[in-house]
C-alpha cells in the first residue's frame, strides 16, 4: 500500500443548508492506496462531506483537491475518469441486465459514440467476478436481492477503473455475509484509494487502514484504527460506554458495547 502521496484532500470546507451549518471548516487528507473509513453519529455531516467530494454539492468555502486539482474545476468526463462514487441512496428506475449496467460505467473510458469493446467486456466480467455476480450477469437488476443489487452497483463502480472510489455506507442494511463479502472485495482493490463512510465500528476497525472521526460537521480525529477506536472517542461521538478488546490470533480490534450514557 502506498502511503507517500496525498491522493485527496479537503481544505477549510464549509457548507450550510437552510441556516444549518452542516460542514464547518473541514480539513482532511487521504493517502494514495489507502482504505480510509469515515465514522460518526447520524447527522454529523458524513454524507454531506462525501457529496461535496463527488461533486453533488459545491462547498460555499474551501475546496476539495484530487491529485492537486480542485475537483469542481474538472470537466465531468475527466472527473469520472479520476473518481467513482456510490451514494447511499440509489433509486434505479430503468431495469437493465446486470452486465449492461456495469458496461455503462465504462463511458468515461471511451471516445464519443465508441461501442463497447472486448476490453470493456473483460473489465466488467472481472468486476462481476470480484463481487460474486458473474453467474447473474444476464439477470435484470430489479430482480436481484438487496445485497446483490449493492454488489452490482459496486461492480459498476469498480469497472470505471479509477484511482479513487467514494462510498457512502456501502454495506448498510445488508446481512453479515454480504457485508463481509463487500468489505473483503473493497479491502483488496489494488492501487485504488477508497474513502468510505462506515456505520459499523468493528467493520471499520477490521478493514480500514485509517479512520477519520466526524462530529457536528467537523473531522475531530484521524489516524490508524488503534488510535481512533478508543473508549474515549466512542463516548464522545456516540454517548456509549464501550470496551475495546483484541481478537485472539488475529489481534484485530473488537468493540464491545456496554451501555448508552
Amino acid at each position: 500500500m502506498k502511503q507517500n502521496k496525498t491522493r485527496l484532500r479537503g481544505e477549510h470546507i464549509d457548507f450550510t443548508v437552510s441556516g444549518a451549518k452542516l460542514l464547518d471548516d473541514v480539513n482532511f487528507k487521504i493517502k494514495d492506496g489507502s482504505f480510509t473509513g469515515l465514522i460518526g453519529p447520524n447527522g454529523c455531516g458524513k454524507t454531506t462531506l462525501l457529496k461535496t467530494i463527488y461533486r453533488y454539492y459545491t462547498p460555499e468555502r474551501g475546496a476539495v483537491y484530487l491529485d492537486g486539482d480542485d475537483i469542481h474545476t474538472l470537466k465531468p468526463k475527466l472527473a469520472a475518469q479520476k473518481m467513482a462514487s456510490l451514494p447511499q441512496e440509489n433509486a434505479m428506475v430503468f431495469d437493465f441486465p446486470v452486465m449492461e449496467l456495469v458496461l455503462m460505467a465504462r463511458y468515461a473510458k471511451n471516445k464519443f459514440l465508441k461501442t463497447d469493446s472486448v476490453e470493456d467486456a473483460a473489465v466488467c466480467e472481472r468486476s462481476l467476478r470480484r463481487f460474486g455476480l458473474y453467474e447473474l450477469r444476464d439477470r435484470n437488476f430489479l430482480s436481484l436481492s438487496g445485497g446483490e443489487k449493492q454488489r452490482a452497483l459496486l461492480a459498476a463502480v469498480l469497472a470505471q477503473e479509477t484511482k479513487l472510489i467514494i462510498l457512502d455506507e456501502p454495506v448498510n442494511h445488508l446481512d453479515i455475509g454480504q457485508q463481509l463479502l463487500i468489505m473483503e472485495a473493497v479491502k483488496h482493490l489494488e492501487e485504488t484509494t477508497v474513502f468510505a463512510s462506515i456505520h459499523d465500528l468493528n467493520l471499520a476497525a477490521r478493514y480500514c487502514d485509517r479512520i477519520a472521526a466526524m462530529k457536528k460537521g467537523r473531522i475531530i480525529a484521524e489516524g490508524v484504527p488503534e488510535e481512533i477506536i478508543t473508549p474515549q472517542l466512542i463516548r464522545e461521538l456516540f454517548q456509549v460506554e464501550a470496551k475495546i478488546e483484541h481478537e485472539s490470533g488475529s489481534g484485530l480490534l473488537h468493540v464491545r458495547y456496554i451501555r448508552a450514557l
